[in-house]
């Protein structure tokens, strides 16, 4: 038994203090509200669920600062950001994935993510040639997981042509690609690894995008593992749009409503070029729309269209996608501003009753929940323990209470204020600090020493 007592909460029906929180095993046996703290009890000033980074593709996080010098294209792009990366990918081995991976995970939980999902497409070796245990890559990411803790939802990536068309993959992309027959096997190697992980670690299932598989992949994948949560990019580029258009002869929202059983199963990375109709149809699946504002900002991807997606009652999260920089409260706070800008307006999200840092964070975790397949998201019994305590006294939220804690740390605050983290009831973060972080920083610098060359 694990008592932890807050002199704030954010529980399910609003702020409560004095506020009693019980964990056994991996949930919470109990939460009450108004008590005096019992002996022995861990004391915080600020305890909140701690939400689900949605998207993640780990070993992007070693490119970081490599890809802001213009090359030869005089209009820099996705799609030139995409060549380089395919480049640099072919130098990894499934030792460097281990080590970057844990390191991102050491950042989500310092940042005050308690899970990930991690849409996990680099499978096999450079050329396209199979390990000889072809979930070696789910494995590594998985043995990451044992080191850090985070809770992990793993989503292997079906990825099986170049385009629309069906041309073959080639080049970086090799090694992403599967067949049917070797995806099947990918997926239960996977399921293996998981299984010596913790019992909140769990599989999902990520077709990569319309591009990357046919429409009859498409059907097949969607039935592979009919209880995982199911990932796909969507929509992120104008180009992307034009190619689905011309091949299907509908727009990639439009297409997928009419042709796929999209329902609270699914999560929806980027959807950054939808117009209005597709907005309002596909929040009204139930579906999640998995948010990267800091990636979407870095790529030129576009503005999601947050404002209608919520007056539609839209459910969505948050992720960091190639980890370029991993911080939750920025990330929330991107959200907000790109609707601001886009709007000329202010508190573009918020609602009557709930401010805006409010209406982020609550989305943040109800949706990076659903997305993960997580029994978590809010502090409630039952539930995983799934916890984040900020430092109420630190200088940007001392004297605060209510949604202005959550204004001030996502709109003023930064990763500073994280204190405390626990993940299923484990406290990976304690006063700010990772335990394993020495030697999962050491493992990465020497990664990045040698790609760096």
């Amino acid at each position: 038994m694990i008592e932890i007592q807050a002199e704030q909460a954010l529980l399910p029906d609003g702020w409560a203090r004095d506020v009693l929180v019980r964990i056994e095993g991996d949930r919470i046996a109990s939460v009450t509200a108004g008590v005096a703290p019992p002996p022995g009890a861990e004391r915080r000033t600020l305890l909140l669920p701690a939400p689900v980074n949605l998207h993640s593709h780990a070993f992007q996080r070693a490119m970081a600062g490599l890809s802001e010098a213009r090359g030869p294209d005089p209009r820099d792009s996705f799609w030139t950001w995409r060549s380089l990366m395919y480049g640099f990918l072919e130098r990894l081995t499934p030792g460097d994935v281990q080590a970057v991976a844990a390191f991102v995970q050491l950042e989500m939980l310092r940042a005050g993510y308690a899970a990930q999902v991690e849409f996990h497409y680099l499978h096999h070796a450079p050329g396209g040639a199979a390990y000889d245990n072809v979930a070696e890559m789910s494995a590594r990411i998985a043995a990451a997981a044992d080191q850090t803790g985070i809770g992990l939802t793993l989503a292997p990536v079906f990825y099986r042509q170049g385009g629309c068309d069906g041309r073959a993959l080639a080049g970086g992309q090799l090694r992403f690609g599967n067949d049917p027959d070797r995806f099947a096997r990918l997926v239960e190697g996977a399921e293996v690894a998981l299984a010596h992980l913790p019992a909140d670690a769990r599989i999902g299932i990520a077709p990569h995008s319309l591009r990357a598989v046919s429409r009859e992949d498409l059907a097949w994948v969607t039935t592979l593992r009919p209880d995982a949560p199911l990932h796909l990019h969507l929509a992120e580029q104008v180009a992307e749009v034009e190619e689905v258009s011309a091949a299907c002869g509908a727009r990639p929202v439009e297409w997928l409503l009419a042709n796929a059983p999209v329902d609270a199963r699914w999560c929806l990375i980027h959807a950054t070029q939808m117009q209005p109709h597709e907005t309002r149809g596909l929040a009204e699946t139930g579906a999640v729309a998995g948010l990267c504002p800091i990636t979407e900002s870095s790529l030129g991807d576009g503005i999601f269209d947050g404002v209608e997606w919520l007056r539609a009652g839209g459910a969505f999260g948050v992720g960091s996608d190639s980890n370029i920089r991993i911080a939750l409260a920025e990330e929330l706070r991107v959200l907000e501003y790109s609707q601001r800008l886009r709007d000329r307006s202010r508190a573009a999200m918020a609602t009557a009753d709930r401010s805006t840092g409010r209406v982020l964070f609550d989305g943040a975790v109800a949706g990076g929940a659903q997305a993960a397949g997580r029994p978590s998201g809010a502090l409630k019994p039952g539930l995983l323990a799934d916890l984040l305590a900020l430092d109420a006294g630190a200088t940007d939220l001392a004297g605060l209470t209510g949604d202005r804690l959550l204004d001030a740390w996502i709109f003023a605050g930064d990763d500073r204020v994280v204190r405390d983290v626990w993940s299923a009831g484990r406290h990976v973060i304690r006063g700010g600090r990772h335990a394993g972080e020495q030697a999962i920083t050491a493992a990465y610098a020497a990664v990045l020493a040698r790609l760096r060359q």
